[in-house]
């Protein structure tokens, strides 16, 4: 079963185990705070729901580097961490390892990372990808 929450544009997914995920928030605090209001409404709807092992599972960012980039040339010598087909998709998967960040890079130069715990590993993933991504740029 699931809900939504309008003000803040979150979805919770509620399962038999008792365990729920919400997802949709634009912060960690408004993930825990999504998170407590749909306890409160299982609460009310009379189960013995408890508010308890609350974390981040998965963050996501995303950004412009404002300049197209040559997803071919990035593929040939980053290929040991890419997965590029443009004929199924149009951005190149790029599996950062450290930190352990999944990458969708766009011709246009937009840049999706997702898989982070934390803030800091979506920084770090973009501090990284940065100066390579600068090397690939289309002239």
């Amino acid at each position: 079963s699931s809900g939504i929450n309008a003000e803040s544009r979150t979805t919770a997914l509620l399962f038999n185990s008792g365990k729920m995920v919400c997802t949709g928030a634009k912060s960690e605090d408004e993930s825990r705070l999504a998170a407590r209001k749909y306890a409160r409404v299982v609460q009310k709807l009379g189960f013995p729901a408890k508010f308890t092992e609350f974390k981040i599972q998965n963050m996501v960012g995303s950004c412009d580097v404002k300049f197209p980039i040559r997803l071919e040339g990035l593929y040939a010598q980053h290929g040991q961490f890419s997965h590029y087909e443009s004929e199924l998709f149009p951005g190149l998967i790029y599996r950062m390892l450290r930190p352990k960040i999944v990458l969708l890079i766009f011709v246009s130069g937009k840049v999706v990372l997702t898989g982070a715990k934390d803030r800091q590993d979506i920084n770090a993933a973009f501090e990284c990808i940065y100066p390579i991504l600068k090397n690939f740029r289309k002239k």
